[in-house]
């Protein structure tokens, strides 16, 4: 039998589960679905339906297999440090995906358009094209085609996208709060920093609601309404996808943290979804700039 010394520098390695293979089921069912969905056939409702049930029942099972191996000390310094390390890549990745979108942008306003407007209107396929932004892209005749420059209001900065910055930026701080409680062992402080941290996810995502329904229904700004749609609502609502990805984790780590899970020496899953949190907000401030305010 190995010694406690020897067993802290083993990688700790799970026996093999079937958890993949079935999310990779639940995968396979839900875009298959979605496909049969789209052309109109019966099954894929039902299919996508079968995709997701599979797909959240494995990663609560998944999950909580991970959480059993954590509280149950199979985890030293080895693992903490590929976790640090796969969560440090994971938000690189995170961050070139964020990074795309935003190149688009710059792409589109910078030089796309400005270029546009340089061509001889007699060459060019896009007629009456008005080099402003907000792009409701091209007019006229296009390619044989008659365009109609979409109407619509470009989202302002100084309303609900303002209430959602103070938001964020507050959520921001009461995480760090609760992060300054975990490390000094006050176990109420943790807990209330990371309810009040959810309690601002969740109000950011109804404040965006709001905001999309609004823009939909009053003040024509759709997917649909040209560059400036396209890019407003890829960009604002993948990272509404991500605050809500957030939200979900948090909710986790609060309900561990209320049964106990955690210490001062050893709290990786709550770093990790804080420092996640922590780059949804600085996303979110590069929006407000560019894609809100200028």
């Amino acid at each position: 039998m190995a010694s406690k010394s020897q067993q802290a520098e083993h990688y700790f390695v799970p026996n093999p589960v079937i958890y993949p293979v079935i999310v990779s089921l639940g995968l396979l069912s839900l875009a298959s679905g979605f496909i049969f969905n789209v052309n109109n056939y019966a099954a894929g409702g039902w299919m996508m339906l079968v995709g997701t049930i599979l797909i959240l029942s494995m990663v609560f099972k998944w999950m909580g297999s991970i959480i059993a191996e954590s509280e149950g000390g199979l985890y030293k310094k080895w693992e903490d440090k590929s976790f640090r390390v796969g969560m440090i890549v994971f938000i690189c990745s995170e961050v070139a995906f964020f990074a795309a979108f935003f190149g688009a942008l710059f792409f589109m306003r910078v030089i796309s358009i400005p270029e546009l407007a340089s061509f001889d209107p007699n060459f060019t396929m896009y007629k009456d094209f008005v080099a402003n932004w907000p792009s409701a892209g091209p007019g006229g005749v296009v390619l044989g085609k008659e365009y109609v420059p979409a109407k619509f209001e470009p989202m302002g900065a100084w309303g609900l996208p303002a209430i959602n910055t103070l938001l964020l930026l507050t959520s921001g701080a009461t995480v760090t709060w609760a992060h300054w409680g975990i490390l000094k062992n006050n176990r109420r402080q943790l807990v209330l920093g990371l309810f009040m941290t959810v309690a601002l996810g969740i109000a950011f995502l109804a404040c965006q609601a709001v905001e999309y329904h609004h823009a939909y229904t009053e003040m024509g700004l759709t997917l649909g309404a040209g560059a400036y749609g396209a890019s407003f609502f890829m960009l604002t609502g993948f990272h509404g996808f991500h605050v809500l990805l957030g939200t979900i984790m948090l909710i986790v780590i609060l309900l561990r943290s209320m049964k106990g899970h955690f210490t001062a020496q050893r709290h990786f899953g709550f770093e990790g979804v804080a420092w996640y949190w922590h780059f949804v907000d600085v996303v979110w401030l590069g929006l407000f700039v560019f894609v809100y305010w200028l």
